[in-house]
């Protein structure tokens, strides 16, 4: 029997979806607080008419999903950036390997999924250089990209992470892949909010259960919109001078 609310009955399936609502506004309203009151700001999206993008992929833990992700980016012939935590690597060296082959660009996603602007300037350039030594031991690359975990960031972590070469991504189209919404939505998501020099955010961590099918269709669409899919490093190239 549905539990009764006040006058109001409701079902199970109303209360997953009134949750993961909540979840959402507490994340957005989070998200806009801090962009709102810190000056340094990460990357969001290049300025451009041209019709860039570029697709990103956060993976921070699980070796189902990696995989049949980066197969699809290249049957799709497309190259894109992941942020990879450092621990991951580390557990996933031949996943890394791959996704370094296959073209695409390694960037970081941090050390540990902590919020860094709960942290020392010293603490998160520690966070971040321990990622970077496992990025470089597995791949032989020197990221100088990093989403920083949980895309939490104040004016102190972007400071720390320039101090140290390191420039912040965030995103402009997210797909909600991370709530799992339902196939359909992740597709009808990045086909309505992208645009020219958009950052889209796509997770391959076996946490995202939708994001593989989803994909196909996701970056068919993007094509057929006119698209051209590049990495993050890229698209910054289309940054005007007076934004670099």
């Amino acid at each position: 029997m549905p539990k009764v609310f006040g006058f109001y009955k409701i079902r199970a399936r109303t209360r997953l979806t009134l949750t993961a609502l909540i979840t959402l506004i507490i994340l957005v309203s989070g998200a806009l607080y801090v962009q709102a009151y810190n000056k340094n700001k990460p990357v969001y999206e290049v300025p451009t008419e041209k019709k860039m993008a570029a697709l990103t992929f956060d993976i921070s833990w699980g070796n189902k999903t990696p995989m049949p992700v980066i197969e699809i980016l290249k049957e799709a012939d497309i190259t894109c950036t992941f942020f990879l935590s450092g621990p991951w690597v580390k557990e996933n060296p031949e996943a890394v390997q791959r996704i370094k082959k296959d073209g695409h660009e390694l960037a970081s996603h941090g050390y540990r999924h902590i919020n860094y602007s709960t942290l020392s300037k010293s603490e998160i350039k520690e966070e971040v250089m321990k990622a970077h030594k496992n990025i470089n031991e597995v791949a032989g690359v020197n990221a100088n990209l990093i989403r920083t975990p949980n895309g939490d960031y104040n004016d102190h972590v972007i400071e720390a992470i320039h101090e140290i070469n390191y420039e912040a991504i965030q995103w402009s189209v997210d797909s909600l892949d991370w709530m799992n919404p339902g196939t359909a939505t992740i597709i009808e998501r990045v086909k309505k909010k992208v645009h020219p020099g958009a950052i889209i955010l796509m997770h391959a961590s076996d946490t995202c259960k939708q994001t593989t099918d989803a994909l196909p269709v996701v970056i068919k669409n993007l094509k057929e919109q006119g698209y051209e899919l590049v990495t993050v490093s890229t698209l910054l190239k289309e940054m005007p001078p007076e934004n670099n």
